[in-house]
């Protein structure tokens, strides 16, 4: 244990082991699959927003909302005066990463179908599964979930060239959020959030000159703060928490391939918030993610 993961253990408001024995308790994909869930929700909610608030104004209150929820919680300042060299740029690149990614994840929404922004993210996360999953039954495994994941997406490109730059932005910073992600839990589900905690604190940092402007009017409408604080904690707080409790137990290879299931729980979420039946091809690509990711078998921990 090096003495970065000693100082994280030794403080509760660092390193919670209440959350350790949790994450350990229940398996890695009870909370991906919570994550997953509200992957959607909390994008939807922010796209109702976008006329009220401003595209960049509404990234602005996610995460505020989130880096006010998580600092009395983490002790960001803290955790980043504790760590080492080698950790506070990696708190540094990952906090610029989440504030860049939604940033742009947002201003892709704002001109292109989700659909088309989902199927370009999830191109990079093909890549980290093929690079990690290196036996052949994993190789069929993802090659089952990615035909799956096609036949879910109904995807028609754009002639839109912003909207297609920040979402192969949007793309390349998924790609990072999984790697620095992944590395962040590798010292525990607990010390993993509150480096967490701390990446949202300088994520607010970055974003704080960007869209404060846009975010003004909903300081003073109530209604409308309430749902952009919905918004951050659907988006930014229980997702980013469940993936850390995810990631400290599963291979970076192994939540990549499982980030195929996010157009199931879309599908499944149509059914029961808005009664879309799914059609025959769209039970086909369930059937087939699901058996994608069930047939996998995970590396090691440490096998990334």
């Amino acid at each position: 244990m090096d003495d970065q993961t000693q100082a994280l253990a030794a403080d509760p408001a660092l390193g919670n082991p209440t959350l350790g024995r949790l994450a350990e308790k229940l398996p890695p994909h009870v909370w991906f699959g919570v994550s997953a869930v509200f992957h959607y929700l909390g994008p939807a909610f922010a796209v109702l927003l976008f006329p009220h608030v401003g595209v960049l104004g509404m990234a602005w209150l996610r995460i505020a909302t989130a880096a006010l929820i998580f600092a009395p919680l983490t002790r960001p300042r803290r955790t980043f005066a504790r760590a080492d060299r080698s950790t506070r740029l990696l708190l540094l690149a990952f906090g610029a990463c989440l504030a860049v990614m939604n940033c742009s994840f947002y201003l892709a929404l704002d001109r292109l179908p989700i659909s088309l922004v989902a199927a370009i993210e999830f191109v990079g996360t093909i890549g980290v599964a093929v690079i990690g999953l290196r036996s052949p039954r994993n190789i069929a495994a993802l090659a089952v979930a990615v035909t799956g994941t096609l036949l879910l997406i109904d995807v028609k490109w754009s002639d839109d060239p912003i909207g297609l730059f920040w979402a192969f932005l949007n793309g390349v910073l998924f790609v990072g959020y999984i790697l620095l992600g992944h590395r962040i839990a590798a010292s525990g589900a607990g010390s993993g959030i509150a480096s967490l905690g701390a990446a949202m604190a300088i994520a607010f940092i970055v974003v704080l000159p960007i869209g404060l402007t846009d975010a003004l009017p909903a300081f003073f409408t109530p209604p409308l703060l309430l749902a952009a604080i919905g918004v951050g904690i659907c988006s930014s707080v229980i997702p980013y928490i469940c993936d850390q409790l995810a990631m400290s137990r599963l291979p970076r290879a192994s939540f990549a391939l499982m980030l195929s299931l996010l157009p199931v729980t879309a599908t499944l979420i149509g059914v029961v918030v808005l009664h879309q039946i799914p059609s025959f091809a769209d039970c086909l690509g369930i059937a087939m993610v699901v058996a994608g990711v069930a047939f996998h078998k995970p590396a090691s921990r440490t096998r990334h």
